[in-house]
């Protein structure tokens, strides 16, 4: 065999090397796109299963986001996050009193906790 010979050219092997090719590239490219649309679904499928009041919007936001891709990690967010939970957290951290504890308080506290401890 000469160095400018290429091996399996025109003959049997040749045409099933090439159809085993295209059978692992056509597999290849769906497996690709199958997972490509499972990970983009994934919002839609959450808020499914949490049976979330915003299912239209999250929707709508995964099929925009095929276009603009910032729009479907804010339905990841919005399927993922429980806003009302959010919301009250939020509010409580608001409602929570900003004013120092006393010192005499601290002091009182410690004081009573060493007289129990010696007890």
């Amino acid at each position: 065999m000469s160095l400018l010979a290429t091996p399996f050219v025109d003959t049997t092997t040749d045409t099933v090397l090439h159809v085993v090719a295209l059978v692992v590239l056509l597999g290849s490219v769906g497996a690709i796109a199958f997972g490509f649309w499972k990970v983009h679904e994934l919002p839609v499928s959450k808020a499914r299963k949490k049976q979330h009041h915003q299912m239209g919007l999250i929707s709508a936001l995964t099929w925009i986001g095929f276009i603009w891709h910032w729009v479907w990690v804010v339905a990841v967010i919005l399927a993922f996050v429980d806003g009302e939970k959010a919301l009250r957290k939020i509010r409580d951290i608001w409602r929570e009193p900003s004013t120092p504890v006393n010192e005499t308080e601290i002091t009182t506290n410690t004081v009573s906790e060493k007289e129990e401890n010696h007890a």
